[in-house]
């Protein structure tokens, strides 16, 4: 069965590399939008385009995985921050608080002439968080310009004092509920070519 990660992010490839399925990787070509203020709808909108456009490529039947992903704290939507300064700033807000990282995910099948989107919560817990250390985590995170400005696998795990869901949903694929949609369309692991 031909799977399609329909994503470069490397967070996402990483976790497919884990469990150690066979992929392709196309991504999307369209301006992905959504007017939901819902941030579940939103995540779900924005997957559910990615979705539509990888199999709009995609000549043989494929089996394609679209996510998306937002961090969401005070009825607030977080980007990927487009500097330094705009990352403190959002560490500096989700000091001592609670965010919410979801992910909207669509599977494609176009085999079965199926899909199914969801989305995932997980809730992240930030100590209280000084103004040097924020300083400090700006000048060496590696991953700073990438979802809100933190990156749960980075040094930003220092200042988060839990989490509430799956860890693997922090990092753009909730793979065990993604499993479990998989076995709702009929499939089960072994249904899937593993990488050698």
């Amino acid at each position: 069965m031909k799977l399609i990660l329909a994503s470069n992010s490397k967070t996402r490839k990483n976790i497919f590399d884990m469990v150690g399925w066979k992929y392709e990787i196309i991504t999307s070509k369209v301006e992905e939008h959504s007017d939901s203020t819902d941030p579940k709808q939103y995540v779900i909108d924005l997957s559910k385009d990615k979705a539509n456009s990888v199999a709009s490529q995609v000549k043989d039947k494929a089996l394609i995985v679209a996510a998306d992903s937002i961090i969401y704290m005070d009825n607030k939507k977080f980007k990927k921050p487009k500097s330094k300064e705009e990352a403190f700033e959002n560490i500096k807000k989700m000091s001592g608080k609670v965010n919410y990282a979801v992910t909207g995910v669509t599977i494609k099948d176009l085999y079965k002439n199926k899909e199914i989107s969801f989305s995932d919560t997980t809730d992240v817990y930030f100590k209280n968080v000084t103004t040097q250390d924020i300083s400090w985590y700006v000048e060496n995170e590696k991953y700073l310009l990438n979802r809100a400005g933190y990156s749960i696998a980075g040094k930003t795990s220092i200042f988060i004092d839990k989490i509430i869901g799956d860890y693997y949903n922090i990092l753009g694929m909730p793979i065990s509920k993604l499993y479990t949609k998989l076995n709702e369309l009929g499939y089960t692991i072994s249904d899937f070519e593993m990488k050698e």
